[in-house]
Parts: C-alpha cells; structure tokens; sequence
C-alpha cells in the first residue's frame, strides 16, 4: 500500500484573528502549536513514517511540520524540500485584512467570490507594495514572473499540480514516503487535481487545519481512497 499525507498547516495568529493571509508570513497560535504536534503524534501511533517532506518557505507551515516531526522522532532525520510553488494563494490587496470588515465593506457577495469562486481573482498589488513577494528577501532567486500581485485558485492550481507531477510524484513513485505540509488553498488546489473535483464543485472544499489527511495508492498509483485521520 503507498500513502501519501497531506497536512495543512496548524492555525496561525491571522487565522485566528479572522484575516486574509496569503503569502504573509506570520506564526503558528500556540492553538495552532498544538495541532502541530497533535498531528505528530496520530501520525507516529498510527506507524507513519516519512523519508521525504515537501514544505512551503512560509513559517507556519515550516513550523508545523517540525512540530510534527518533533513528535515523530523524525525532526532532522529527513530530507526536507521548500518551495514557494506550495505557497498558499496569493490574496492580493486583500492580505491583512479582517475577513468581517472586508464583508461589510464589499459586502458578502463579492468577498465570497473573491474567496471561493474558482477563477475570480483578489484586488492585485502594485510592484512597490511591501506585501509583494518581489520585496521579500525569501524570493530572490525565485524569477519575477513567478511571483504573484494577487492569485486565483485556478492559478494556485497552475502552480501547484505541474510541481505535484514533476517532482513530488516520481519520488512518491520510486518508493519514497512522502509528507506535504502546506496551507489551505494550495491542497485545495491538489485535492482537485487527485480526486478530479470540477471547478462548480471545488468552492464547497474545505481542508481542517492541523489534520493529516492520507492518500491510499495501489500499485499502479491509482487512488484508492483517502481520509482524514
């Protein structure tokens, strides 16, 4: 049987004050610590093991899975990939703001859509904006044309999948046992893609933070079914 585990990343500090994150880089809530590690330690009772982790450059999911791993006795003991390609969505102007504020601003409609629709796409930024990713020292050597002023979750999924296939992928299929620990909207985006959700029904998808959700394969890597545990 090959497993692969998907864990989005425990709840940070703008979770919980209700904001829109995106790419800021903020910490884990000490509720959010907790899943971290809770997640660990299902994982470990349960006979997980992972040789390989796929993480994003943002804190709060770098944090989550050394949490995790900490409680698997696997922190430092394997090998560990970054890349903003798992990043979650890129919310635009719209990062930092209160959810309920922007609600009663823009009124419920047009958040929604901005929120869930598949295509629609947040206010952008402006290149000057210090929330652009191109003022971020983390993105140096990413090329500009890769860094978003605001994105979808069709482009999350454009950035995403084509990752998924060509890298993580052929090392789950060489015999690798592989943890991806990223945000919301990027497994949403691979969830998508895995279980072959229309664009209609996707907006209904929602990914629990802090809970490891399992991928059954057989042996031609075909998906058997998947769970939270």
């Amino acid at each position: 049987m090959n497993k692969l585990v998907l864990l989005r990343h425990g709840e940070s500090v703008w979770n919980l004050e209700n904001r829109f994150t995106g790419w800021t880089d903020v910490e884990l809530s000490p509720n959010g610590i907790e899943q971290a590690k809770e997640a660990g330690r299902k994982l470990k009772e349960l006979g997980f093991t992972f040789d390989l982790a796929y993480v994003s450059p943002l804190k709060r999911s770098i944090d989550t899975l050394n949490y995790c791993l900490l409680e698997m006795d696997l922190y430092n003991k394997i090998e560990v990939i970054k890349s903003h390609k798992l990043n979650e969505r890129h919310y635009g102007a719209l990062q930092g703001l209160n959810k309920d504020e922007t609600r009663e601003k823009c009124g419920e409609e047009q958040v929604l859509l901005w929120r869930r629709s598949y295509e629609t796409r947040p206010p952008k930024l402006e290149y000057t904006d210090p929330r652009f990713p191109g003022n971020d020292d983390t993105y140096n050597d990413v090329p500009l044309n890769e860094l978003p002023t605001c994105e979808s979750l069709k482009d999350v999924y454009e950035r995403v999948v084509p990752y998924y296939l060509s890298e993580i992928l052929p090392k789950f299929k060489s015999g690798k046992k592989i943890i991806v620990c990223s945000h919301g909207n990027s497994l949403r985006a691979l969830i998508k893609y895995l279980d072959n959700i229309s664009d209609e029904d996707i907006p209904s998808l929602e990914v629990k933070l802090g809970t490891p959700i399992v991928y059954e394969f057989d042996d031609n890597f075909n998906i058997i079914k998947h769970y939270y545990l």
